[in-house]
């Protein structure tokens, strides 16, 4: 499978720019996954890298081949969208078949390669139906054994789980994770759901507002996130944020808002004005004996089975999301201690850069 490679690609549209000096690489046999909110330009860099938009500036690799000014044909891509785009009249044999035929290839070889894609996708007892026949998910294993029997250089996936339902999208996402595994192709996935893009990234390019915020792993970007957009875009729920000063020297200590202190163990931090941040999973209820960090009465309790949401109030009307276990007793109203781990602390400037504890 390819590489993948931008280099300095920007893409407006009359005056709007939609994409903004990206430069990136994809290496052969990854999934790197696109994520960022609405707007942010993910799909755009896709369509550009698929040669459905075109590019303004910059340079676009596929296999090593310049490849910006090649048709979409000439690109040996092959991208699957949202919508599956089946042909309702023909059987979901056809409609994998039929790319293969356009381009002159015996009904025999077309059927060896639709077979061997159905076999893959777990569908050959689903050859002879059509697309009214089938479930969202079947569908649109469907049109991803279309791009399959293509033998591409690279998928390209367009949101592709955001019709299904909710317990379907789990299932598909496990298949496609299952799918990069037995295949090991180039592919590119873009989407908005952050479970997605840390269940199959390899890697993660998050975007916002035309511009790649940060490129890392999955728990690269969820454990050293590089900007504050960073953090609270990624985690479910968000990071918590919370004002904080700093003072010291070779000890800094963070002063909340609402008095309470906490030892920072950070570099490079200048003393100043800046944002707390930590993770619900890294704030719990003090147990007896222990010293808390600070106190704050809980307004609302989300049980999630395994584990307890306690979202919360500080003395000074700060808010803030803590964990507890799953059998926890506390209700709304209830005053608690809360103990932060210091350890997974996070500081963030008036720019919105990151700083992390050791």
């Amino acid at each position: 499978m390819a590489p993948i490679k931008l280099e300095h690609v920007s893409k407006s549209f009359g005056n709007v720019n939609v994409i903004n000096d990206i430069s990136l690489a994809v290496e052969s046999g990854e999934l790197m996954v696109f994520l960022g909110p609405s707007g942010s330009g993910k799909s755009t860099l896709l369509r550009m890298i698929a040669g459905l938009e075109t590019i303004d500036d910059g340079a676009l690799m596929i296999d090593g081949v310049r490849s910006e000014n090649l048709a979409p044909g000439q690109r040996n891509v092959a991208m699957v969208f949202q919508n599956y785009a089946l042909y309702p009249h023909m059987t979901v044999r056809d409609n994998m078949a039929f790319g293969l035929r356009n381009i002159g290839m015996s009904a025999e070889a077309a059927e060896e390669k639709v077979q061997e894609a159905a076999r893959m996708l777990e569908m050959v007892q689903l050859l002879d139906r059509r697309p009214a026949q089938l479930s969202g998910g079947q569908r649109q294993r469907v049109a991803i054994g279309r791009a399959i029997v293509k033998e591409p250089k690279a998928f390209l996936f367009d949101e592709p789980l955001s019709n299904l339902d909710a317990a379907l999208r789990v299932r598909t996402r496990v298949e496609l994770a299952q799918l990069h595994n037995r295949m090991k192709a180039t592919m590119i996935y873009v989407t908005h759901d952050q479970t997605e893009a840390m269940t199959l990234a390899d890697r993660i390019v998050v975007l916002n507002n035309c511009q790649i915020e940060q490129i890392g792993t999955p728990m690269e970007v969820y454990l050293r996130p590089a900007s504050r957009f960073v953090a609270g875009f990624v985690g479910s729920p968000g990071m918590n944020f919370l004002k904080a000063d700093i003072t010291g020297s070779e000890r800094l200590e963070a002063r909340l808002s609402d008095g309470a202190t906490i030892d920072v163990a950070i570099e490079n931090v200048a003393p100043g004005a800046y944002e707390l941040g930590i993770r619900p999973e890294s704030v719990a209820v003090a147990t007896e004996g222990q010293q808390a960090t600070t106190t704050a009465t809980v307004s609302v309790v989300e049980r999630l089975g395994e584990r307890t949401l306690l979202y919360c109030a500080l003395e000074d009307g700060s808010e803030l999301i803590a964990t507890d276990s799953g059998r926890s007793d506390i209700r709304p109203g209830d005053k608690v201690g809360l103990v932060f781990d210091t350890t997974a602390l996070h500081l963030f400037d008036e720019a919105g850069r990151a700083y992390h504890a050791h």
